[in-house]
């Protein structure tokens, strides 16, 4: 089983910083909060859906994190033309959402790998002003880094529900 199911250690962003070590600290934080909620599960609790009729799971969260790293950082900033991991080309299905057959530890690995590509395209940027842009619309790393702020706090709201439902266990 994959190591980022064991509780990671969170270091608390810091309150007085440059910009760039205060977004980058924040959004690692709230990585760390989707590890920590995933933490001590089996795959089939990871799997385990909210109530019908969402689709909704730990594992699906932690797959649909990996792919939105994955297009924020690399193909937008970094000018790449990678493609979902789990959504075919051209589908708008959410499919990494759909967890019923999913590889619990390559979901975790995915997902690592790509918050650690992540981590370098931001500490290769010279800064924060950088822009990529997606079809007609451009984009800062310092606005990416927001976003993705953003995007795991509230999914982690999602998390901190999905987890008090199958073991009770709350807060963080």
């Amino acid at each position: 089983m994959s190591d980022l199911r064991t509780p990671p250690a969170r270091t608390e962003p810091p309150r007085h910083a440059d910009e760039r070590a205060t977004l980058t600290a924040m959004l690692q934080f709230q990585r760390d909060t989707l590890a920590l909620k995933c933490a001590g599960l089996t795959p089939e609790q990871l799997k385990d859906r909210a109530i019908a009729p969402s689709g909704l799971s730990l594992l699906g969260l932690v797959r649909h994190a990996a792919e939105v790293e994955r297009g924020w950082f690399r193909n937008v900033i970094n000018g790449e033309r990678s493609t979902s991991r789990w959504t075919a080309a051209g589908s708008t299905d959410w499919a990494d959402f759909d967890v019923d057959d999913a590889d619990v530890d390559e979901a975790f690995a995915v997902w690592k790998e790509e918050c650690a590509r992540a981590r370098a395209v931001v500490d290769a940027a010279e800064s924060l002003d950088l822009c990529g842009s997606i079809g007609d619309d451009t984009y800062s790393l310092r606005y990416v880094i927001a976003h993705m702020i953003e995007e795991y706090a509230r999914h982690n709201g999602h998390a901190d529900l999905l987890r008090e439902r199958i073991d009770g266990t709350t807060g963080e």
